[in-house]
């Protein structure tokens, strides 16, 4: 156990799934998994273990911001030895191509944030997602997303047809909404990383991950957007993102 779970080592696969909700971590072990088992109520931060056609696999809530996501993820790395986390979010778009119910797999997390200087005194501000588990990710999106495959420079808008797109993203320190001034702050990033989503936890994971010689990967879903007059209840945040929770499952399977 750890300070916040009360897990046995014994009791968490290799391999975790990491929404941020908790009521997405536990829809997710119950609509998805076999077998299941609740781990972890430490803080209703609520893990689940159990059968995901046959490989035991972990369902994990990370909380919401890079303080929380940086407690869970190092705990389940440093403590329980878990070897692969990706993280299912949500995020919104900066991007007029990017529709509602998009995924996004993150290949570099920038910050404005000093989440590298508070774990070590470091002045780093990019944080990159393991090329093991994207590469597994973008072989196993074809069964998902088809030919709607995309990367940052090259995407087509297609609103009839859901996609996967390869990016950067922006990891804020607060949410985009209540920013005073979100087109002042989108200017601040930098051009060359052609940033296209806003969330709050990859940034942590991808560095604790680094930290520890371990792997981490980000698949979000587009639930709102700066350019265009679309969002989605919370209750669709919770359930709506299944493209995104079945690629997690079936990539995350192929490390055990």
């Amino acid at each position: 156990m750890s300070v916040h779970n009360e897990a046995n080592i014994e009791d968490i696969a290799k391999t975790v799934i990491m929404p941020g909700d908790p009521l997405r971590a536990k829809y997710i072990a119950y609509e998805f998994l076999t077998d299941v088992k609740l781990i972890n109520s430490v803080r209703n931060m609520f893990g689940y273990t159990g059968y995901y056609k046959g490989s035991k696999i972990t369902v994990f809530a990370s909380g919401m911001g890079m303080p929380s996501m940086g407690i869970y993820c190092y705990e389940l790395y440093k403590f329980y030895n878990v070897e692969n986390i990706i993280r299912i979010g949500s995020c919104g778009a900066y991007s007029e191509n990017l529709n509602l119910f998009d995924t996004l797999l993150v290949d570099k997390s920038y910050t404005e944030g000093n989440f590298a200087l508070s774990l070590e005194g470091a002045n780093c501000h990019i944080a990159e997602a393991s090329e093991d588990l994207n590469s597994v990710i973008m072989n196993e999106a074809k069964s998902v997303f088809g030919e709607h495959i995309y990367n940052s420079e090259n995407i087509v808008s297609d609103n009839n047809a859901k996609k996967l797109v390869r990016c950067n993203v922006i990891c804020n320190e607060c949410f985009d909404y209540y920013v005073k001034d979100i087109d002042e702050m989108i200017a601040r990033f930098p051009k060359d990383l052609n940033l296209i989503g806003c969330e709050m936890e990859s940034f942590a994971l991808f560095y604790t991950a680094k930290y520890l010689n371990k792997k981490a990967s980000c698949l979000l879903t587009v639930v709102d957007s700066h350019y265009k007059n679309q969002e989605i209840s919370s209750e669709d945040r919770e359930k709506s993102l299944n493209d995104m929770v079945i690629l997690a499952l079936e990539s995350g399977i192929k490390f055990n």
